[in-house]
């Protein structure tokens, strides 16, 4: 190989750092760091056919996540959740298993045309034409359980020569440093937006963190509870009553974190969800429809699972939900040094007390006057109750079904039957905002 075909320009491989370290100052995500990076080296004059890079993740629907950029067609994003306690020998035959079992950061092959292959996704790589691999190991810091696996391969017929390959291993450094900042930035928002929820993690994020921090919104709230929850674990066990507890969760709750809808809490075995609207009738119908909308797919969601739970000679799980709409306080109450972010006021005291309401009235599904209102079509009164606190009585009332029946889909009752979580079913039906989808672990082992 010639001088001028095996040199690498310092010169633009500065740019390329400096590129990564504005990118991680401007808070770039991770998808645009990687495709940002892999598009410089290659414009820079490195001959990289395939990177392929993981990284380990905190979220709650998969453990990694994975790029494979390639000169030709770009970046492809891809989720992966392992098995608990299981290995796949595809993974155990692996280059990057390979490196952590020996306790390596590199390993470089040249890529045969022909003969045995050392690892089984070489068989793989021939068929791409790739002629050199360097795979990597590079932990985001001691004892850190978050960190970055990769490979870099070339289709060039002299393969990576020294100082390619020098250049690689810097640029590896600094590529580990912007990746880890993405990470943290996309764990924080992961942990937010799982514990709080998509709009209060966003508010703590934009700076909603101090004591007292809130605002007074309306919205449309939903309140509900497990039935005989307490009988069930002291009958079945703590792990049964876990895995109960969850099936029910994933069945009830996911309807109303779509469509304008969020968890805001999980109070036990319940929940609160709210339908933030404005303060007029139109905003306020609107919230309205989409949590009753959201309560007939629950209800479908819970028959199918009680279905598969009747099969299976489990008991059957029962429920109360309560419908209201009103003022509530939004923001962070609590001690100086542990707050949550909640809603609180009139409203909420009022939205559960309906939901007991539904052991009364041996109902599924009550609301209040007000909520039934803005929604239009048939309501059963079943009467009217003095609540705690409120001066007049609520008239309490039932949806009658809906004109049509509400149908689950096939990939939620494929869930139930296989035993799937809601964070599975995400995966498995595309449901991720960013389209990630699960993978085999062969597309992490690259």
């Amino acid at each position: 190989m010639s001088t001028i075909e095996s040199s690498v320009s310092s010169i633009l491989l500065d740019r390329v750092a400096e590129w990564l370290t504005n990118s991680s100052l401007a808070g770039d995500d991770l998808e645009n760091i990687v495709r940002g990076f892999c598009e410089r080296l290659a414009a820079a004059g490195l001959p990289l056919a395939r990177v392929h890079l993981t990284f380990s993740m905190l979220h709650p629907l998969y453990d990694a996540l994975s790029f494979t950029w390639k000169r030709a067609s770009g970046v492809t994003i891809e989720g992966f959740r392992m098995p608990a306690g299981q290995k796949p020998d595809r993974f155990l035959q692996s280059p990057y298993f390979y490196l952590l079992d020996n306790n390596l950061q590199h390993i470089r092959r040249r890529i045969m045309p022909d003969g045995p292959s050392e690892f089984p996704i070489f068989e793989d790589l021939r068929q791409e034409k790739i002629t050199d691999y360097l795979a990597f190991v590079q932990p985001f810091g001691d004892g850190s359980v978050q960190g970055m696996m990769g490979s870099w391969s070339t289709d060039s017929p002299a393969g990576f020569s020294d100082d390619m390959i020098d250049a690689l291993l810097r640029m590896q450094n600094h590529l580990a440093v912007a990746a880890k900042m993405a990470v943290l930035a996309k764990l924080a928002n992961n942990m937010l937006t799982t514990y709080l929820g998509g709009d209060a993690g966003k508010r703590v994020l934009n700076g909603q963190v101090r004591r007292g921090d809130g605002e007074t919104i309306r919205a449309a709230l939903v309140m509900a509870d497990m039935r005989e929850s307490t009988m069930y674990a002291e009958k079945e066990g703590r792990q049964a009553y876990i895995d109960t507890l969850n099936q029910f969760f994933d069945a009830i709750a996911a309807p109303f974190n779509r469509n304008g809808g969020e968890i805001l809490s999980f109070l036990g075995d319940g929940f609160l969800a709210v339908y933030p609207c404005g303060r007029h009738k139109d905003p306020s119908k609107i919230a309205c429809e989409a949590a009753l909308s959201a309560v007939h797919h629950a209800q479908a969601r819970v028959a199918e699972l009680n279905k598969d739970r009747e099969a299976k000679g489990l008991p059957k799980i029962g429920y109360g939900i309560g419908l209201h709409v009103g003022n509530v306080m939004f923001g962070n109450v609590g001690l100086k040094d542990r707050l949550t972010f909640s809603a609180f006021g009139s409203a909420v005291n009022e939205v559960q007390r309906l939901q007991v309401l539904t052991k009364k009235y041996s109902r599924e599904v009550v609301a209040s006057q007000a909520f039934a209102g803005y929604c239009g079509g048939e309501w059963i009164t079943l009467g009217e109750e003095k609540l705690r606190g409120i001066r007049q009585k609520v008239t309490v009332l039932q949806p009658r079904a809906p004109a049509s029946a509400i149908h689950v889909d096939d990939g939620f009752r494929e869930a139930v039957q296989n035993g799937l979580s809601e964070a599975e079913q995400v995966i498995m039906l595309h449901r991720d905002k960013k389209q990630v989808k699960r993978t085999p672990i062969e597309k992490f082992i690259q």
